[in-house]
């Protein structure tokens, strides 16, 4: 998720529409109304021929507000937990800003017990926490080598504590049972991203691991049943 040049929070990945929708544009420089204006599916129907449909043109880069829409709109009694990574990458967006308009909309849409809101960027979590304390936030992690001397000092452990996080989110070359286990004896829930690989539901229920973040939602579904 990233901030629009009019303030609203849009779902997508990349930083600029060269992959997705293929395009020149920075994200940060559209506004939301521009980007809704912009296919992100004709790259899927083009990279994926036998996966392609015609609908899938006409999908552009929805708000967040969209997305959260379509959360309560889920017909189930019991609606999805829908995790929410804020990406900043010092591309100049504010981010006290960015997270006063996530806070918002997640107030606003009554979904404090439904959105956990994630990011490698931890002061932002931590402005997050200053605006409403009760939305639930997560702190990325990922296997760069700063990250791993971290792990070796308990730092991971404490710098998710210190930005008031609940959750811990683990990239899985980084997962180890001395980790996970710190983890939830300081009170955060471990998560691991990205697995795609079905075998490692049987490793996450042996270290306790509370969700697994995948590229592939259907393979893992099927693995469950």
């Amino acid at each position: 998720m990233r901030l629009a040049r009019d303030g609203m929070p849009v779902v997508i990945h990349d930083a600029n529409l060269r992959r997705t929708g293929l395009c020149a544009g920075v994200i940060s420089e559209l506004t939301s109304t521009e980007l809704s204006q912009v296919s992100v599916g004709k790259w899927f129907n083009s990279a994926n021929p036998r996966l392609a449909r015609a609908e899938y043109e006409h999908e552009s880069v929805p708000s967040l507000q969209q997305v959260f829409s379509l959360v309560k709109a889920h017909p189930s009694a019991k609606r999805p937990v829908v995790y929410v990574e804020i990406k900043l990458e010092n591309n100049g967006v504010d981010s006290a800003a960015f997270a006063a308009s996530v806070a918002a909309l997640i107030v606003g849409q009554n979904l404090r017990n439904q959105v956990v809101v994630v990011s490698f960027d931890l002061k932002v979590l931590t402005e997050i926490k200053a605006i409403e304390s009760s939305i639930r936030t997560g702190a990325l992690f990922e296997p760069k080598r700063s990250a791993l001397r971290m792990i070796g000092g308990h730092r991971l452990i404490e710098a998710s504590l210190e930005c008031g996080a609940e959750e811990i989110l683990l990239h899985r070359l980084m997962v180890n049972r001395r980790l996970v286990g710190l983890a939830a004896q300081k009170g955060l829930f471990p998560v691991v991203w990205t697995v795609d690989d079905p075998k490692w539901f049987r490793r996450a229920t042996r270290l306790g691991i509370h969700a697994i973040i995948t590229n592939n939602p259907a393979a893992m579904i099927l693995a469950l049943s």
